[in-house]
């Protein structure tokens, strides 16, 4: 059993060991030590990284007891890197430890605080790599969060001592704590006074001070309940500085200040409107000069522009088949770069002809027998060539 020096001092950084073990497992050596200061994976909480005697330590896993330090260099050399008796240096990574007993501690604050509100429990803890994140079943508003983190950081502020118990089972039976699973053995209790009593195998804080922040960024439903997303200390941090980078950016795109981007930004949002509207307007009116200005003696019209989106396209092709053509093909793009196209006929089947064009011009695309769409890539003359062949065999079948 190797001795969990995590659980005597959460903030020791430095330590010395004997090494029981060094075995090659996929590739990698897991080194096996009587004592560690490293914290491997669990309760939702991913695994200290640091080195051994200079030696990167990538993962720690822990198995019946026995705790795994795995090595992140491959390890090809058949020469094991540590012997058994051989007394190591390991030395954790401080910043991401520290980083992540923030994470953990400032989670008891918030879930004791929705336990004791609402009454909800925690049923899903995850502490990634970018963020951390909190399952409650049950239901909880954008407004009642925002009361929940603001009395989660009073206890930030109040500096109170992060307590840890190991009681008896007969003191366990007198004490009302949280737990996620039913734990065997020894139950390890992790109290913050007067805001949540749980059973937890993490590394914490000494006090809450350390927490710098609570941040809670989100809320959305999850299985019943919902998931809560918050970011403590130094990510916190980190997170404002990103944010108010991006606010200075668009403060000083919009020529606004930073704490009026939200209105600059919605009266950017109107004039977009605003212009999309009339745009949109005069597109119309291009569209019925378009469709005016083709002859009525041409039954199978080929049109290709670059005056109109995909929208404008079909408007352009329903006001030409108005006027009881046979076809009308729209195309928008240029020879050697490639032509999107929309096609429209009330008396052919436009799937077939689609599919006989793709295949002459290596497009892809299809629709409905009144109308297809897609992509395609042959030049303009040669796809005006081809519509006119295809509508003169149907106009000639039609007349048989």
């Amino acid at each position: 059993m190797t001795e969990k020096l995590f659980y005597s001092d959460s903030h020791l950084r430095k330590f010395t060991a004997e090494v029981l073990s060094c075995e090659k497992r996929d590739g990698r050596y897991h080194v096996e030590l009587n004592r560690t200061a490293f914290f491997p994976e669990g309760g939702g909480q991913y695994a200290d990284t640091g080195v051994l005697d200079g030696i990167k330590v990538c993962d720690v896993q822990e198995q019946d007891g026995r705790i795994f330090h795995i090595l992140a260099e491959d390890c090809e050399n058949p020469v094991r890197p540590f012997a058994p008796g051989q007394q190591v240096k390991g030395q954790v990574n401080w910043e991401e430890r520290f980083m992540k007993m923030q994470q953990h501690t400032g989670e008891h604050i918030v879930s004791g605080l929705i336990h004791a509100r609402f009454g909800y429990n925690n049923v899903g803890f995850h502490l990634g790599s970018e963020d951390c994140t909190m399952d409650f079943n049950g239901g909880i508003t954008k407004e009642e969060l925002t009361e929940i983190e603001r009395e989660a950081n009073r206890a930030v502020w109040k500096n109170l001592p992060v307590k840890v118990l190991y009681p008896s089972e007969e003191e366990l039976a007198s004490i009302e704590y949280r737990s996620k699973i039913e734990i065997e053995g020894q139950v390890r209790i992790v109290e913050i006074p007067g805001y949540d009593v749980c059973a937890c195998c993490a590394p914490h804080v000494n006090f809450t001070g350390e927490i710098g922040v609570i941040k809670l960024t989100g809320v959305q439903r999850y299985k019943g309940g919902v998931r809560v997303t918050m970011l403590c200390g130094v990510r916190a941090l980190l997170d404002f500085e990103k944010k108010q980078a991006q606010a200075q950016a668009v403060s000083a795109m919009l020529c606004a200040k930073e704490n009026e981007i939200a209105e600059a930004v919605e009266h950017l949002r109107k004039e977009c409107a605003d212009l999309k509207l009339e745009i949109n307007e005069k597109e119309n009116r291009l569209v019925s000069c378009w469709a005016d200005m083709v002859s009525a003696k041409e039954q199978a019209v080929c049109i290709f522009t670059d005056e109109f989106g995909a929208e404008s396209m079909r408007r352009l092709m329903n006001r030409i088949l108005e006027k009881n053509r046979i076809l009308c093909a729209v195309f928008s793009g240029r020879d050697g770069e490639g032509y999107r196209y929309v096609m429209g006929s009330k008396v052919m089947d436009m799937r077939a002809l689609a599919k006989d064009m793709n295949s002459a011009f290596g497009g892809r695309g299809g629709g409905k027998p009144e109308m297809v769409q897609g992509t395609i890539n042959g030049t303009e003359n040669e796809m005006r060539e081809w519509i006119r062949k295809k509508a003169e065999e149907e106009n000639h079948e039609s007349n048989a």
